[in-house]
């Protein structure tokens, strides 16, 4: 073929990023700012409102006068860190964690379920994900050319018109098991889950596991949220050596220590699993940031000692109580957490106007987006339409949900509740 002869537009982008709808981050940016009460109450977003504490950020100030900390860290992570995460979370599995070989190091936990993902899927393989997932699962398991199966988490049939626990949200091991075919690889969990709030019991992890060790999957467990559970919390790693065996567990330390830009996430697993997702991060990024890395060693060393980890549950869990005593005056259900920080409340007795004015972008999407849209503008409340973390076909299971990030100051959440009581005129019962 002649330079000059025609050929397909290099400027096509490939189909893993082409053709995507406008994401549920734009939107509600896009309302925010035309929306005529402001400031906006960011309710939507689960970035901190507050500073990491002065431990932490006493690290990274130290961290930044050092040569060493301002130069690649090893592949794997800085030695320290490793080795502090090992020291912490030893206790937890039940086992001494070999810090050189069954911990690695990523540029946050997004990047480090995507190394697992590149670590071990390849086209054709069949990962199962329960929903409502976290979105960045969907094209973190594409990526490698996976293919996606679906379970979805059932809320309690009432859940439009009484508070339930977040326990109420239930899988169907029929289905579940259903899903399951020669082509499946791995099945990602999540919990405490996002959004839901929901811990797996002991139950229904023994059950999960039992299907996994059945079938020879691979399990992923996301539990950056780890450090907020208001109910026992069971790592599904240490229900039986045949389940650590097979288990990658995904934490965050910008979730454990108010951190979200520092992006230091980190993988634990047994050294046949850890060494390929170690492998695939080199090939990723080659290395995380070095001295958040320093810093989040010295945080996680500090953190037993001043009683950290206590304090965190404690505060969150009054933020949470905090915050929903505005569902409770408006007679607004929700789903009560039973970790994490954000909640999922049904708006399924708020009545739109049938000519309020969406934009055509919202009014084609589901219910929960021009919930989300009427909120921002009318009483200025950001919060995330649910349904985006689900497929279309079960999205009517959240379409009058709206999740709320309650990790801001009290200040705010205050705020939030005193404009939330603006709804009182559009609620029917």
């Amino acid at each position: 073929m002649s330079a000059t002869a025609a050929r397909p537009d290099p400027f096509r982008p490939a189909k893993r990023v082409a053709g995507q709808r406008q994401d549920v981050w734009s939107i509600v940016n896009e309302a925010a700012a035309a929306s005529p009460v402001q400031p906006i109450v960011n309710m939507g977003q689960g970035f901190f409102g507050y500073n990491p504490p002065q431990f932490a950020l006493d690290a990274a100030k130290a961290a930044l006068d050092r040569v060493d900390c301002n130069q690649y860290a090893p592949t794997k992570g800085r030695p320290r860190l490793k080795k502090a995460i090992a020291d912490a979370y030893s206790s937890s599995f039940g086992r001494t964690l070999n810090p050189d070989t069954e911990v690695a190091i990523t540029t946050g936990a997004n990047e480090g379920m995507l190394c697992a993902f590149m670590g071990f899927i390849e086209p054709g393989d069949e990962v199962i994900i329960f929903e409502p997932f976290f979105d960045q699962y969907i094209s973190n398991i594409q990526m490698p050319g996976g293919t996606i199966r679906y379970v979805p988490l059932y809320p309690p049939k009432d859940g439009a018109t009484r508070t339930s626990s977040a326990s109420e949200w239930t899988i169907d091991f029929e289905e579940l098991e259903r899903t399951i075919n020669p082509k499946t690889k791995m099945i990602v969990l999540n919990t405490p889950h996002n959004p839901v709030g929901k811990v797996f019991s002991r139950d229904e992890l023994e059950r999960i596991g039992e299907l996994c060790v059945k079938h020879n999957l691979i399990i992923l467990s996301d539990e950056v949220y780890d450090p907020l559970y208001y109910v026992p919390f069971t790592r599904i790693a240490t229900l039986s050596p045949e389940l650590w065996e097979r288990t990658l567990t995904v934490g965050s330390a910008g979730k454990a220590f108010y951190a979200t830009g520092w992006r230091v996430g980190y993988l634990i697993g047994p050294e046949h699993l850890i060494k390929y997702v170690a492998a695939a991060h080199t090939r990723i990024c080659y290395s995380s940031v070095s001295p958040l890395q320093e810093a989040a060693a010295v945080a996680f060393e500090q953190a037993d000692k001043l009683g950290f980890w206590d304090q965190s549950r404690t505060e969150m869990k009054q933020k949470m109580e905090r915050f929903c005593e505005v569902f409770d005056e408006l007679n607004i259900p929700y789903s009560d957490p039973e970790g994490g920080y954000f909640v999922l409340a049904n708006l399924s007795s708020v009545k739109l106007p049938e000519d309020y004015p969406f934009p055509p972008h919202v009014a084609a999407r589901p219910r929960d987006f021009k919930l989300s849209w009427f909120l921002i503008h009318e009483v200025g409340v950001a919060a995330v339409p649910p349904t985006e973390f689900y497929t279309d076909a079960n999205a009517h299971i959240a379409e009058d949900y709206l999740r709320f990030a309650v990790c801001k100051t009290d200040d705010v959440l205050e705020t939030a509740k005193e404009r939330l009581r603006g709804l009182k005129k559009y609620i029917s019962k």
